[in-house]
């Protein structure tokens, strides 16, 4: 483990025409190479975000600076990370094959290794269910489920195989995820552990991430359509909603404590924020090039985004 500082850039004050008035966007520049891929906020307010390249789990403290890198093993690739209801930071973690517990207070590091007969997985993403069991996904065709009381772990085949990518719980507890790689959503009985396939209306979209509103509607980011998509699951009504700009590519999605819907566009170099009570769009341009944002989250009054293209954190607080 290594303690070191980041630099922390002032407020910065690129956005559509009126969105600055009330909400202000801070930068924390990470150490060269770091290329944080997912990040997750935590109740004490730290933000822990994994840094893909180096293998290591990070920990910044927004009011100091400080940062902590907490190595996680050889060969380990982190992909993402979430906090769970035991404040633990769980990570998914391609290169060891294995989902990951990082203590908050010692940081000791806990593994729970996929079953050797699934070979590589390409793990991705994970969520909490309503009763406290770890959800995850993997690219190869696979996603499933941990008891982190038990360390008891089932794996199941995707029901159309490669592309199961992000992950999500609704407020109720239930469990969705987004297949890049076949273009739908699916839905997890929690008790069963089997996955229905749901299609959203645009074909061959690339769902790419998932994310719940407060009223359980699930909000999906469309990488190849450009699209941002809203599933009502009491109805299985769709709405759809094409991102500002000519041809838009939307990555992640995050719905804040407001039910405001975030993306991060990569053709545009920017975070956009949708409001569907107006159904308009505000940009939040990157002053640097190549910000390429892959995973956004955040916690009541702030949304963070993970710049894995310039080393760097942004949060944006609601004034």
């Amino acid at each position: 483990m290594r303690a070191i500082a980041a630099a922390i850039v002032g407020v910065l004050g690129l956005a559509s025409p009126g969105a600055t008035a009330e909400i202000a966007i801070q930068a924390f520049d990470l150490p060269a190479g770091t290329r944080p891929h997912d990040v997750a906020v935590a109740a004490d307010g730290a933000v822990w975000y994994t840094a893909q390249p180096l293998g290591e789990l990070g920990r910044l403290d927004p009011a100091t600076g400080k940062i902590i890198s907490i190595p996680l093993g050889s060969d380990s690739r982190p992909h993402g990370v979430i906090i769970g209801p035991d404040g633990g930071a769980w990570v998914t973690d391609s290169g060891l094959n294995a989902i990951v517990r990082v203590d908050p207070q010692t940081h000791a590091v806990k593994l729970f290794p996929l079953p050797e007969p699934r070979g590589y997985t390409n793990l991705n993403t994970a969520a909490f269910d309503g009763r406290g069991q770890l959800w995850f996904t993997g690219q190869n065709g696979v996603y499933g489920r941990l008891d982190p009381a038990s360390g008891e772990m089932q794996v199941f085949d995707a029901p159309r195989g490669r592309g199961p990518y992000g992950i999500a719980a609704t407020p109720t507890g239930d469990i969705y995820y987004a297949s890049l790689a076949g273009s739908h959503i699916a839905r997890i009985d929690t008790a069963s552990g089997a996955a229905s396939v749901i299609e959203p209306p645009t074909p061959s979209q690339g769902a790419r991430r998932v994310w719940s509103d407060s009223k359980g509607h699930i909000w999906v980011s469309e990488w190849n359509s450009g699209n941002v998509s809203r599933l009502d699951p009491r109805t299985g009504a769709w709405k759809t909603w094409k991102l500002p700009g000519d041809r838009p590519r939307a990555y992640a999605v995050y719905v804040d404590t407001r039910d405001y819907i975030w993306l991060s566009e990569w053709s545009a170099n920017a975070m956009v924020r949708f409001d569907p009570r107006t159904e308009k769009f505000d940009v939040f341009p990157s002053d640097q090039r190549g910000a390429n944002v892959r995973q956004i989250l955040g916690r009541d009054g702030e949304v963070w985004a993970p710049e894995s293209g310039t080393d760097r954190l942004i949060v944006y607080r609601f004034r």
